[in-house]
């Protein structure tokens, strides 16, 4: 399928989405799920309107996706670091490895009232939160992409003469980059889960608070504009990592969306003829 019917298709898809939405809205359908109190589409794309022309619409995008990249670019940077570190090391995996394995399984929006104790303000304690929620993804893609790398291209760096540092530039990392790329697509979409709830909490200004608030003075059409809102920032910031992990692996194969080639087989030689005996003469004369 060409990439113009798939763009078509996609459209149509979120099309008949927001159809089956106004018609339950407008029409109040209450069967086993109640659409009574939901607000129509036209409602939510009128608030949408209105929070556009807003300062502070504009104040909490600017807030949320300030923490966003700066909490995910830390995580980014320490998760590949620990990941490749414990991976390699012997040392830093007996010494990091058990309180990294204890810690991983708390959810991230539990940390809030660490959070709270640790920092002295809700934004540095937002950003902390957004990055342990990152931070664990990517360390283990890392560590695991690390660790599943065949040892000859070591050993061929080693064999020409490269050090530890040549090994870690030209083997390590961009061998375990389509592993690392995977727990960074991972990493962004919890970053955002985590900020949203962090600001639900204990923020000030953002998307998360916004939502929050316009939920506690039952401003529904309100609260589905932040949703929108969060949707379109976490698909946005989604895509740019994507791309970026494309650029930077432009040498592996791509093949979705895309049909297998059909494997063509040649025909098979006919079996070499044995040399007659005159062509034996001939050749020896």
């Amino acid at each position: 399928m060409s990439g113009r019917w798939s763009i078509v298709l996609r459209a149509l898809s979120l099309v008949a989405a927001l159809g089956i939405w106004q018609l339950l809205t407008a029409y109040d359908i209450n069967l086993w799920l109640r659409f009574e109190q939901f607000p129509t589409v036209t409602d939510v794309a009128r608030a949408f309107g209105d929070r556009l022309g807003s300062d502070a619409y504009w104040q909490d995008l600017t807030d949320s996706l300030t923490r966003i990249v700066t909490g995910f670019a830390l995580a980014a940077v320490l998760g590949i670091t620990v990941g490749t570190a414990v991976a390699r090391s012997r040392l830093a995996s007996d010494l990091l490895g058990p309180v990294l394995e204890v810690i991983r399984p708390v959810p991230a929006i539990a940390l809030v009232p660490v959070a709270i104790l640790l920092f002295p303000s809700n934004e540095q304690g937002i950003v902390f939160i957004t990055c342990t929620a990152a931070f664990f993804p990517v360390m283990v893609s890392t560590r695991h992409a690390v660790r599943a790398l065949t040892p000859v291209w070591e050993e061929a760096v080693l064999t020409m003469g490269g050090g530890r540092w040549r090994i870690l530039g030209s083997v390590v990392l961009p061998g375990a980059l389509p592993g690392i790329l995977g727990g960074l697509s991972v990493g962004i979409g919890v970053s955002w889960i985590c900020v949203i709830s962090a600001e639900m909490i204990s923020g000030e200004y953002g998307v998360g608070y916004r939502t929050w608030q316009d939920y506690t003075v039952v401003d529904y059409p309100g609260v589905f504009v932040g949703m929108a809102t969060i949707g379109l920032l976490g698909w946005i910031t989604s895509t740019a990592v994507e791309l970026l992990g494309r650029r930077l692996t432009r040498w592996l194969p791509r093949t979705e969306g895309r049909p297998p080639s059909p494997v063509r087989h040649r025909p098979a030689l006919p079996p070499a003829a044995a040399p007659s005996p005159l062509a034996k003469e001939r050749v020896h004369p």
